[in-house]
Parts: structure tokens; sequence; C-alpha cells
């Protein structure tokens, strides 16, 4: 006589169940954090002289994530640093540091007057809407990054740009790591570029 046995699936348990869901829960905002923080980029940056010395122009596209968003609409300021690295590349040692300077900004909703603020350097512009606000928080027009003589004309120098989130300006309780995680955090990735340096201008004439 043939014994014959039917497998029978067992049902997974539901304690099982509940972690797999929260693990692709977790999977799933991380990874949306990601992919909106990804989107945070520079577009162009570029050094140019002046009498005064050396400037630079960039764009950025400043994306921000819900969690930003929603503190901006809270009235929660928001600091960004626009971080510069000027080299010179050297055959036989390191490259050779000119400058590091930092430029910081900020944007915030003003809850009366129901526009935002954007502080970019020493210049304060207001917008009625947050594309708007972003796309002046992301222009950068004539930022004085270098004093006359500072490069040699017709060097080549390399030159990265970023522009990051300062979380440690944030309120105290969003400032712990532990407690702001991935949402508090927004850095858009190293743009570099090369480029010949500009011989300076000289100084107009004083008017008599």
């Amino acid at each position: 006589m043939m014994v014959s046995f039917t497998p029978c699936c067992a049902r997974p348990d539901p304690g099982i169940r509940r972690l797999a869901w929260l693990l692709l829960a977790f999977w799933l905002t991380f990874a949306g954090g990601a992919l909106a923080a990804d989107k945070s980029a520079v577009t162009q940056a570029a050094i140019r002289a002046t009498p005064q010395g050396y400037v630079l122009d960039a764009n950025v596209n400043v994306v921000l994530n819900p969690t930003l968003e929603d503190a901006l609409s809270r009235g929660i300021n928001l600091y960004f640093l626009l971080e510069l690295e000027v080299t010179r590349p050297r055959n036989w040692w390191f490259d050779e540091s000119i400058a590091e300077p930092v430029r910081k900004m900020r944007i915030y909703y003003h809850l009366l007057l129901r526009r935002y603020v954007v502080e970019n350097g020493y210049t304060t512009r207001t917008a009625a809407t947050l594309g708007e606000a972003l796309g002046m928080l992301g222009q950068v027009d004539g930022w004085q990054v270098l004093e006359r003589g500072a490069l040699k004309s017709g060097h080549r120098y390399d030159a990265r740009l970023r522009m990051r989130l300062d979380t440690s300006q944030l309120p105290r309780p969003l400032s712990i790591p532990a407690v702001g995680g991935e949402r508090w955090e927004l850095v858009t990735p190293w743009y570099d570029w090369s480029f010949d340096a500009p011989a300076v201008p000289a100084s107009p004439a004083p008017v008599p």
C-alpha cells in the first residue's frame, strides 16, 4: 500500500509579516528621501575676473523634500552653506590649496507677510511662491571669492562647489541626528571644473 502526502503550506507568522511590512515602509521612506536629495544639484559655475579680484557666478537647482517644505511653511528658518574649493594642481606634489570660501544663506516663510524671504549673501529678497524663492536661493551672481593677485593669469586651476543644509542651525530638537535623521539632510554632489585664470582688468580711472 502506497501512502501519499500532500504538502501543506504553513501560514507565515503574523509577527514576521508585520516586521516585513515595517522594513518595506522604512526602505520606501529612505529611498524617497534619497531620490529627493539627488535632485538638488549645482548646474553651472564659473569664476571670472573683476577689477577687485575674482567672483563666482553659479546656479543651483534646490529641491526640498516634504519634511523641509513642511518645516519652512511652519516658520522654521533653513540655513544653507555654499562651499567652494579652489586648488592648483601640481605634478610632483599635493595640489596647492588656494581658497575655501563659504557663503551663508537663509530662507524662511514670513507668516505675517505670507511671503518667502531669501537672504543670499548681502542681498535680501522676497517671493510669493516656494519655487520662486528656491530659484533665488540657487542663483549666485558676483560672489567675491578671491582677491587680486590670488591667481596667476593663464595658469590652470581646479574648483569644486556644492550647497548643503546647515543642520547645526536647526532648532535644537531637530539638530540631533537621532531625531532628525535623513529627512533633515540636503546636500548637492560636488560640481567639479577646471579653468585658466583670466587676467584681472585694470581699475577704472577716477573721474576728475
